[in-house]
């Protein structure tokens, strides 16, 4: 089944039961993600940015099916995969990879990097152990490792080519989507350089399509070509790159590229934020940015803001809009 988008998410809600006492009896639920929706269009990177806490690693894992959802619709490629079988997700899993934001803990430290990189295909059945050498030190070659590296042991790695080599492990696969969380965020400013610009490489000369979660706009400005803004579970605002960093319509991503540095005279003044993020398993009534936004009404502490299109291809979450 043909689709013009990868990923296509509607109503998708998480929540986690909160329990206490000895028994565990639930005493309520925590809404991590909570009627969230968006599309991904083929060979390019959509950025999902927030606050921590806001529910934007829980989406993505989500969308891969390390947690079950509670409701909504996720489709790849117009398939629905909660309607495939356990035979169809297997023979799908290879299309869809994840890389962490901590690559070393998700290695084993006994196995040399080249099979570790290259296990996932014998596993998988993509290829013979005869073809296995060349395709892993074809793959290491594009993220940046050279052969030489093959036979090292994770320990013997700078974080910088961990990330190299969790991005390896991912595109070994050949996969069409690949969902990147906070995958730069404990690296060294120099070294993110290098992996925003290895990620633009896949998109652009391999065609791979990204879900790129961060909390770092900056980033995302120079890396995504559509971006969603993401508040205490829901989606406030999104748009394609250019128009959500030149015109923010949202008082909440006005808040967070005010903290970004900028040297372009034309962007509007941001406001700053007010107080803290309030607890996600008790968020408050109506919008849900409203006990910290300036422009907060009566209205806004009242009714829930639907997320509609105010331009072609911008949607804000906001009755002051």
């Amino acid at each position: 089944m043909s689709s013009e988008y990868v990923i296509e998410v509607e109503g998708l809600k998480k929540h986690f039961p909160l329990r206490d006492g000895l028994f565990g009896q639930q005493t309520g639920e925590l809404r991590a993600v909570d009627g969230v929706s968006f599309k991904i269009r083929p060979g390019t990177i959509f950025g999902l940015v927030g606050e921590s806490g806001s529910g934007k690693t829980t989406v993505g894992r989500t969308l891969l099916g390390l947690y079950e959802k509670t409701a909504g619709s996720v489709r790849y490629r117009g398939r629905e995969l909660s309607a495939l079988s356990p035979r169809e997700m297997r023979a799908l899993r290879p299309k869809i990879q994840l890389v962490f934001q901590d690559p070393y803990s998700s290695l084993n430290p006994r196995i040399r990097i080249g099979d570790a990189i290259g296990e996932a295909m014998l596993e998988h059945g993509l290829c013979s152990k005869a073809e296995l050498y060349d395709r892993t030190i074809a793959v290491m070659r594009i993220c940046g490792l050279a052969p030489q590296h093959y036979n090292r042991f994770p320990h013997e790695f700078s974080g910088g080519q961990r990330q190299r080599i969790g991005i390896a492990r991912a595109l070994i696969l050949n996969p069409d989507f690949i969902i990147a969380d906070e995958p730069i965020s404990a690296l060294d400013v120099s070294i993110q350089a290098q992996i925003i610009n290895l990620f633009s490489d896949l998109r652009d000369d391999l065609g791979v399509t990204f879900l790129f979660i961060s909390h770092d706009l900056g980033v995302v400005e120079h890396l995504c070509d559509d971006v969603a803004v993401m508040y205490l579970g829901q989606l406030v605002e999104t748009a394609s790159r250019d128009a959500l960093f030149a015109r923010p319509l949202h008082p909440y991503t006005q808040a967070l590229l005010a903290a970004v540095p900028t040297l372009d005279p034309l962007r509007e003044p941001a406001v700053a934020m007010q107080g803290e993020i309030p607890d996600p398993s008790n968020p408050p009534p109506g919008c849900r940015f409203s006990s910290r936004c300036p422009q907060a009404s009566e209205r806004c502490r009242r009714e829930v803001p639907v997320l509609r299109e105010v331009a072609a291809g911008h949607h804000v979450a906001c009755h002051a809009v």
